[in-house]
């Protein structure tokens, strides 16, 4: 019974790798921009002062989007997620990010998958989350269960 859950585990963690690798490439540039704005408004020709601007985001992120937004990580029902936790705030956010083990993958997804699904519709959310470092927060501590679970499984 011990080996097949330890087969089990470490199938899950081979599948959780296989789905975090492609979005670690983005990690030095969101710790070299975390906490700074990485949009900017259209400020283009013919637009007039009755005209509702846009943010324009850095390309690495729009491709982090859209690189997360494909994955196996995100979680539609991520809202459950939230209340569930009853995660209220960034600061509850980034407490339980930081106490997130294995255990904790689904809050981990919940967490990213909000940022980058709402952020379709809302469009500060992007630049909220890289602000925060919700992203960079998320990446890093999934990367560090994986290396740990790793390390365990040998």
């Amino acid at each position: 019974m011990e080996q097949n859950s330890a087969e089990y585990r470490q199938q899950m963690i081979a599948e959780y790798r296989a789905a975090v690798e492609p979005l670690l490439k983005y990690l030095p540039w969101m710790e070299k921009n975390g906490g700074r704005t990485v949009s900017r408004n259209y400020q283009g020709n013919g637009l007039s002062k009755s005209s509702i601007s846009f943010p324009v985001y850095d390309a690495n992120l729009m491709s982090f989007v859209k690189e997360a937004a494909a994955s196996p990580l995100m979680n539609r029902n991520y809202v459950y997620v939230y209340t569930r936790n009853r995660i209220r705030s960034h600061a509850d956010e980034k407490r339980l990010i930081d106490g997130a083990e294995l255990k904790d993958w689904e809050l981990l997804g919940g967490i990213l998958s909000k940022y980058v699904l709402e952020g379709r519709t809302k469009a500060t959310l992007w630049g909220e989350a890289m602000q925060e470092g919700i992203f960079l927060l998320v990446l890093q501590k999934m990367r560090e269960i994986i290396r740990y679970w790793d390390k365990a499984g040998r």
